[in-house]
């Protein structure tokens, strides 16, 4: 039996052609092309997912979607900003399209879903998935299941307060971990500092238009400036990863996204946070932070496994 996992993202849809214990034969990549609308997406999925079958010379049986925005439980994309998708029938589409039993979920949830079935989160039943990026999106698998809450609506981590009255977020609300654990916050942060030190190594970076969310850690053995914002960044993070392993008590916490490629310059302090803060201590049921495995096809990996065995 073979399966296709599809993960649609803003500039491109990747996609994967897998056997039953998620073993790659090929991959690849269209343009999403959702500015011309939800139909020509469809179609240049359903394009990507012929030449993966001609590619691996096999018929796939099933497809799983990762898609960006809030998924109904009938595959109908309710609303994906970064698309200009609303209320489309992502799922009845790709069946007409593919001629296949096709599932879908947020492009979040299939990530996590990747990393915890042949990723960072594979040893383990119970796992949160963090992404590190522009925001901070996620997922929680609960005894290797994605759990969504109501609806398919739940799960939004990047969106529960850890500093009452904060900076404001994109959603609305002010204070929210999204806004202080993103690469974009980090940046933000880093610039802040910068401009208050004209004497920072930080400007050698090439100016503030060149800041990433790796200058502040770059920078941090040698200038007091960039040590304080990445140990600003440590604690904010650490906050929200403890908040979540007191709610959930998951056994790994995956950090993804860009910021992750700090490895162990940044999960090493989480990890002493964590082993100090989080409720009743590690003792009985130990909390570990890892670095996801899976690179950007943990998305259509994830999307894959949500048709394995289904």
């Amino acid at each position: 039996m073979y399966y296709l996992g599809i993960d649609i993202g803003g500039t491109f849809v990747k996609g994967v052609l897998v056997d039953e214990s998620g073993k790659i034969l090929c991959d690849g990549s269209v343009p999403t092309g959702a500015a011309d609308g939800g139909e020509n997406m469809c179609k240049n999925i359903a394009a990507l997912c012929a030449d993966l079958q001609s590619r691996g010379q096999v018929k796939a049986c099933a497809a799983g979607v990762g898609c960006p925005g809030m998924i109904a439980e009938d595959g109908t994309v309710l609303f994906a900003g970064n698309l200009g998708l609303k209320n489309f029938p992502l799922k009845y589409k790709l069946s007409e399209l593919l001629k296949m039993s096709v599932a879908v979920t947020n492009d979040a949830n299939a990530a996590a879903l990747g990393e915890a079935a042949f990723g960072a989160g594979k040893d383990y039943s119970d796992s949160v998935f963090i992404t590190l990026g522009t925001g901070v999106g996620g997922g929680i698998i609960i005894g290797g299941k994605i759990f969504t809450g109501g609806k398919n609506a739940g799960a939004e981590i990047g969106h529960m307060v850890i500093k009452h009255g904060g900076e404001k977020c994109t959603c609305g609300r002010k204070g929210c971990f999204e806004a202080y654990s993103s690469a974009t916050a980090l940046i933000r942060e880093t610039r802040k500092a910068m401009e208050e030190d004209k004497s920072s190594q930080m400007w050698n970076c090439g100016g503030l238009e060149k800041v990433t969310g790796k200058t502040a850690f770059d920078y941090a053995e040698c200038d007091s400036a960039a040590k304080q914002v990445a140990d600003a960044y440590i604690y904010d993070l650490a906050c929200g990863i403890i908040n979540l392993a007191n709610i959930f008590r998951p056994q790994a916490v995956i950090l993804g996204g860009g910021v992750a490629e700090q490895g162990d310059k940044l999960i090493v302090p989480l990890q002493e946070r964590l082993d100090a803060k989080v409720f009743g201590g590690q003792g009985y049921a130990p909390v570990k932070i890892v670095k996801a495995s899976l690179g950007n096809l943990a998305g259509a990996l994830g999307s894959a496994k949500l048709v394995i065995n289904s």
